[in-house]
């Protein structure tokens, strides 16, 4: 006998698993690397929740959906998965991929928690369904700002491309920098080839470029062409959306990959909790896991906290945001309304300005933090 599918956030009790879905980009033009530690993260925190028994009993399903960086394709996954009757959805790397699926999310009332992207606008309006683990773009980059003053780069120059994450990046530090003697200077990389940026560098007198672009193109030719450059030895590439994290970057980029500081979302030390999960991760892995990576599996940590409590009712999820109070493997995840951000915000997690150190490139050295 063929039966409908549930609707979005109806409840089951016919003893069949619990379904959460995840939205992870597993293929290209997403950043693959970083889905793949997204979802290493989600995989490991379900399968610990199931060998502890589950959701009352019940064991935990992640449904993954891949959407490649496509907004389009996170929305109608979004679609699909609320057929399916999932109780929640989970993850998301892309800020503009998880907008989209935010936006979806809360037009069908399923319950949203964001693991990795962090645009602050999210949706249009203030929405009762999504929350978020990662911090608020506008609160990381402007700790990054600080570090950039601190360091005594005040001419800085940003190597931007197109698309709302990268505009919202170069307003914030625009924003933060200028109050406080900064200069930054914009140079539009749809019009400029990697050579073309190092000549545009020397003649602005910037100490500081900082690469707002996609990884690897044109990220890693950009740091190619500056760092053999020997008018510009003495200049400060920096990548704030954290691109140097990842291995590929130092596969990519050898020697060039280290002292590129980035933002990372780390405690400088982490709990009993956090070592754990990071020899699990690291196993699962076969590398050292990125932050995100722990963002997964504090998503499924918080989802699985409120499915125990809450039941799969939707709404019931929905008004449970304010009352989490999840250990997680960088701090006590709790969330709250906050200034200029319309859904449920932890705020904060954890900020680090880090680089890989020259002499170890495997290693990160911790510049500043938040």
């Amino acid at each position: 006998m063929t039966t409908p599918p549930p609707s979005p956030g109806a409840g089951r009790t016919d003893g069949s698993s619990v379904r959460i879905g995840a939205l992870v980009p597993l293929t290209r033009p997403g950043w693959v690397e970083a889905g793949q530690h997204l979802l290493a993260g989600l995989e490991l925190a379900v399968r610990e929740v199931n060998d502890a028994g589950g959701i009352v009993g019940r064991p935990l399903e992640l449904v993954v959906r891949d959407t490649a960086a496509d907004p389009q394709r996170a929305a109608a996954a979004v679609d699909e998965l609320a057929r399916l009757g999932v109780a929640a959805l989970a993850g998301e790397y892309h800020s503009v991929v998880a907008r989209a699926a935010a936006t979806r999310a809360d037009a069908l009332g399923l319950p949203f928690l964001c693991s990795s992207a962090v645009l602050d606008t999210l949706t249009e309006q203030p929405t009762e369904w999504v929350a978020r683990l990662a911090p608020a773009q506008s609160h990381g980059w402007r700790i990054y700002a600080d570090f950039l003053l601190d360091a005594g780069h005040s001419r800085i120059a940003v190597a931007a491309d197109s698309g709302a994450y990268w505009a919202s990046g170069a307003r914030i530090l625009r924003d933060h920098l200028a109050p406080r003697g900064g200069t930054l200077i914009e140079l539009d990389v749809r019009a400029l080839t990697p050579t073309a940026v190092c000549d545009e560098l020397v003649d602005s007198r910037a100490t500081a470029l900082l690469l707002l672009v996609g990884h690897p193109e044109p990220a890693v030719p950009i740091v190619k062409s500056v760092r053999h450059d020997r008018r510009l030895a003495e200049i400060m590439i920096g990548a704030p959306a954290g691109q140097p994290e990842f291995a590929e970057w130092e596969t990519l980029l050898g020697d060039d990959s280290a002292a590129i500081p980035f933002l990372r979302y780390l405690p400088e030390r982490l709990s009993p909790l956090g070592a754990q999960v990071e020899t699990d991760l690291r196993e699962r892995l076969a590398e050292a896991p990125s932050f995100v990576a722990f963002e997964g599996y504090d998503t499924i940590a918080v989802l699985a906290d409120v499915l125990r409590s809450h039941g799969e009712d939707g709404a019931r999820t929905a008004k449970s945001w304010p009352r989490v109070a999840v250990e997680g493997t960088r701090g006590r995840i709790q969330f709250s309304r906050t200034p200029g951000i319309n859904v449920w915000q932890w705020a904060w997690p954890p900020v680090q300005v880090v680089d890989r150190d020259p002499a170890e490139p495997d290693r990160f050295r911790i510049l500043h933090v938040g």
